[in-house]
């Protein structure tokens, strides 16, 4: 077993740094005031090759794996900068259409994706659905060769930025009754559908989040694509998904700690340097440990990380991984923000010092892209064995 971090990944870690650190947290936090993308970041991390670094090389990605894109999204963070729709595009619809996608599909839109100049977002939440995804209630139906698309999907991040929607719809009907001792599969399927497509209609969905991306509700009303927007074979929609929602736990809980990283080194400075009796505050164990708690939680989660994305880039089964990381990750950098924020007193809520937009970032990652109590559940239930209690 070898925990030393290799020279390539070192070298990887440097130069998203390099890129990050010329655009800061100030950029950061102007554009999350705003709600406005990071477009110059964007462009300038896929000029280099690291928003397509899991990208096979033949599609003109880095042809890495999810540990690189990792180590990107969790650098991005430890420089005030995190990317919210990395974790969409790159490490659900990227690793989605790369494994399940036709030839076609692969080579339309896995060079764009490579290259940063293509966003493809993820549509699967509902209204009435939340995380059962088997009430999931949109549906495409089969017209001649075109399938339409009816219903409605709820908060979807980035799609003014986005060039498609990776969709997941209903292709067959629900099942009646659930087999004695299971539950039956509702038929699932995933079409890329052109964000520009007649009939898709988008509100933005008001929250008071500080981030760049914003969150929409969509309406499909008779949404036409063509057969070749089918990804890999109708029904096997299940699959599709859970292949990519690892991927996406795994980098939100990259991103949980960068964001931890950053916070606990603003909040090691501050405590530090500033003095209000006769000697720096972190020399007060009321200040300094707090911090130390969080650092510790934060190495843990950064290790369950390295864990996960072992096992999805080997092909073996990480669901239990994934989900202890996005859950420790999630927890550290709620407890790292706040920790900062206290070790700042009034200033951590100061514009000045810029702490609020993290903690937000961190507070929604543990509910998205699943909430802790779901985690739990899949923890109690496929880690130790516990009769199912959903």
């Amino acid at each position: 077993m070898d925990f030393a971090e290799s020279a390539e990944h070192r070298d990887l870690r440097a130069a998203v740094a390099s890129i990050a650190s010329g655009f800061g947290p100030r950029y950061y936090a102007q554009h999350a005031a705003g709600h406005t993308p990071c477009d110059e970041l964007w462009t300038k991390l896929g000029e280099a090759g690291f928003i397509g670094v899991n990208i096979p090389a033949e599609y003109g990605g880095g042809g890495g794996g999810l540990t690189e894109l990792a180590l990107v999204c969790e650098e991005l963070g430890a420089q005030g900068t995190p990317l919210l729709l990395l974790v969409v595009s790159a490490a659900i619809s990227a690793e989605v259409i790369t494994r399940f996608g036709t030839d076609e599909q692969r080579a339309t839109w896995l060079p764009g994706l490579a290259a940063g100049t293509t966003k493809v977002v993820f549509a699967i939440t509902e209204p009435d659905a939340g995380s059962n995804t088997h009430r999931l209630s949109t549906t495409a139906t089969r017209d001649g060769d075109e399938w339409v698309l009816r219903g409605t999907k709820y908060y979807i991040s980035g799609v003014d930025e986005a060039d498609a929607l990776l969709v997941v719809a209903r292709t067959g009907p629900a099942p009646s009754a659930p087999p004695e001792g299971g539950r039956s599969e509702t038929p699932l399927s995933l079409f890329i559908v052109p964000a520009d497509s007649p009939g898709l209609e988008r509100n933005v969905l008001p929250v008071d989040l500080l981030l760049p991306e914003k969150q929409f509700t969509l309406h499909f009303d008779d949404v036409r694509v063509g057969p070749e927007a089918l990804v890999g074979r109708e029904g096997e929609g299940f699959r599709q998904v859970f292949h990519g929602l690892n991927p996406e736990r795994i980098t939100g809980a990259a991103q949980c700690v960068g964001i931890a990283r950053y916070v606990l080194a603003a909040a090691a400075r501050y405590a530090g340097e500033r003095q209000v009796w006769d000697a720096p505050i972190g020399t007060h164990q009321g200040v300094a440990h707090p911090l130390a708690r969080a650092k510790i939680e934060t190495e843990l989660a950064a290790l369950m990380i390295r864990r996960a994305c072992w096992q999805h880039d080997h092909g073996e089964p990480a669901g239990e991984s994934a989900n202890m990381a996005k859950y420790a990750a999630a927890e550290a950098a709620i407890a790292a923000a706040d920790a900062a924020m206290q070790t700042h007193g009034g200033n951590g809520f100061a514009t000045e010092y810029g702490l609020v937009p993290y903690w937000a970032s961190a507070r929604l990652l543990r509910v998205a892209p699943v909430n802790r109590e779901m985690i739990l559940n899949y923890v109690a239930q496929h880690s130790l064995g516990l009769p199912r209690s959903y």
